[in-house]
């Protein structure tokens, strides 16, 4: 385990924030949860039957685990909120009384409610269905119109790139091709991710094939006019843009390519003009550096939900509780 998620792990034990697991059936997802209570790292409430997940992990204590099953409490609370919510979008009561029974709405309602302070899900469900219910019931956070994701990127010791060797990569698995606005969401959310996650300053640079006009393009124009929204919308964030990537962390390009800019060959925060570049350029740094790639972490929510990969092993849950914890400490 990297320096990095010990550090997330030992914060996260001082937050001993809730966090919702709505796949609470799946062997993964229990023995994490077994796994997080015994180290304390955060208390959990698994959405599920107890029967089945004793049965299915009989060696794993879960005398600390919080076990919610659905079928057994009265979901009326729950149900109503939900039409609440979503009468407006044509939600009728009927509807919203089956949806309470899927977990991944439920769990997303707890967090609503305040009854827990994040949810993790995506080992057996798809990410769409994961961040459905979150995007229609917890919304966006204030400002942020857009939902992302970033990767912390932990560099073998000794680099001297980023912060200490840790970097954020923004975004990287959600969406395709955002405009201007949504790179500016994309930004402040993931300056917010390196605050309360990786535990570094955010010097956030705007990537594109040009640094300060020196290429002509329109995919150029989109990146240079999102930094300028951004100092307007975030005018205390250190950010700049557009800024090709060798300009953006290395010092002895920064000063020939960008020599007044502040944030120019010391950014820690990268911000990807799109997915394709984003997605390509986390994996070549991961494979070609041979970084840890830590992630994706979703951002840009009222409250946190994270999406796990379905490949993902128990003490991938644990990390990324840890991580839900901390984004809840910050909210």
């Amino acid at each position: 385990m990297s320096t990095l998620l010990e550090s997330v792990r030992e914060k996260a034990k001082k937050a001993r924030k809730h966090i919702v697991l709505a796949e609470g059936e799946e062997e993964r997802i229990i023995r994490a949860a077994g796994m997080i209570v015994a180290e304390k790292i955060a208390k959990v409430t698994l959405i599920g039957n107890r029967d089945v997940i004793s049965e299915k992990c009989p060696s794993v204590d879960l005398s600390g685990v919080n076990i919610f099953d659905p079928m057994k409490n009265d979901l009326s609370k729950y149900s109503e909120l939900l039409y609440e919510l979503r009468k407006a979008k044509g939600m009728q009561k009927s509807d919203a009384d089956k949806l309470v029974l899927n977990p991944l709405y439920l769990g997303v309602l707890m967090v609503k409610s305040k009854e827990a302070d994040g949810m993790v899900a995506g080992a057996i469900n798809a990410t769409g269905d994961v961040l459905r219910p979150a995007l229609q019931i917890i919304k966006t956070a204030p400002g942020i119109n857009t939902v992302s994701s970033c990767f912390i990127m932990v560099l073998p010791k000794g680099s001297t790139y980023g912060d200490n060797g840790v970097l954020v990569f923004g975004d990287c698995a959600v969406n395709p091709n955002p405009t201007a606005e949504q790179l500016v969401d994309i930004a402040v959310a993931s300056a917010a991710s390196a605050k309360s996650i990786a535990g570094i300053s955010p010097k956030v640079a705007l990537l594109s094939f040009s640094t300060k006009g020196s290429a002509r393009h329109e995919l150029v124009d989109k990146v240079a006019q999102a930094t300028e929204l951004a100092h307007k919308i975030a005018p205390d964030l250190e950010l700049d843009g557009e800024l090709q990537l060798d300009a953006a962390i290395v010092d002895k390009v920064a000063k020939l390519k960008a020599p007044q800019s502040k944030v120019a060959g010391h950014a820690n925060v990268l911000i990807f003009p799109d997915l394709q570049a984003g997605n390509i350029g986390y994996k070549l740094v991961q494979r070609f550096a041979n970084a840890e790639a830590v992630g994706p972490i979703c951002q840009g929510f009222n409250q946190p939900v994270n999406d796990l990969s379905r490949g993902c092993s128990a003490e991938d849950v644990v990390n990324v509780v840890a991580m839900t914890a901390l984004q809840a400490l910050y909210k």
